[in-house]
């Protein structure tokens, strides 16, 4: 957020993860203008693929997403926690699982007209099994599947989740450019 555009804020609403507010911004062509806005401290997501090529998706009931969904497990970040301490956390507590390597995918923006939040994704191997302990507000259930599936799935709609699909997509395109690259390696 270019925070020096902003000449002015008026919070409508604090909640626990939310701060709505309308922003007087100055435009970089000079107009003044209010937008209404939506801070939040960001989340970190993690793909985690195990030795099998199995992807981790978590099938959660989000009631603003109109009911059950596919998504990676992921969270928010917790004040004086980094992304990469949150897709760590949320990996072991959502899907039971600790992670021995961990490859950043890059970030990603959920919704740029009006939410503040930026999703850090990464890629997770080298898994071992962890307990786990889901959240009141959590209704999910773990499930792996190759991931082929979980890209056929992205294509034709079953995934509908921003950060799933890209996080997929992302890491498919690593994968697809190491193995390439280990391809061409001599002595391989």
């Amino acid at each position: 957020m270019d925070e020096n555009r902003l000449k002015g804020r008026r919070q409508v609403f604090q909640g626990r993860v939310i701060d709505v507010g309308v922003e007087e911004v100055e435009l970089p062509n000079g107009q003044l203008v209010e937008l209404e806005i939506i801070r939040h401290p960001g989340g970190a997501a993690a793909v985690a693929l195990d030795g099998d090529g199995r992807v981790c998706l978590l099938r959660q009931y989000r009631h603003a997403g109109g009911g059950w969904l596919w998504e990676l497990p992921a969270g928010k970040i917790d004040p004086g926690e980094g992304p990469l301490g949150t897709a760590r956390r949320e990996l072991e507590e959502e899907a039971g699982v600790v992670a021995e390597d961990w490859t950043d995918l890059g970030p990603m923006i959920s919704s740029p007209g009006v939410f503040t939040e930026v999703i850090h994704l990464y890629l997770a191997r080298g898994l071992q099994q962890a307990g786990h302990e889901h959240e009141r507000d959590e209704v999910i259930e773990i499930h792996w599947l190759p991931l082929t599936q979980a890209l056929d799935w992205c294509a034709d709609g079953t995934i509908r989740d921003a950060k799933t699909l890209i996080g997929l997509f992302r890491a498919n395109a690593l994968i697809g450019r190491r193995a390439g690259l280990d391809l061409e390696s001599p002595g391989c």
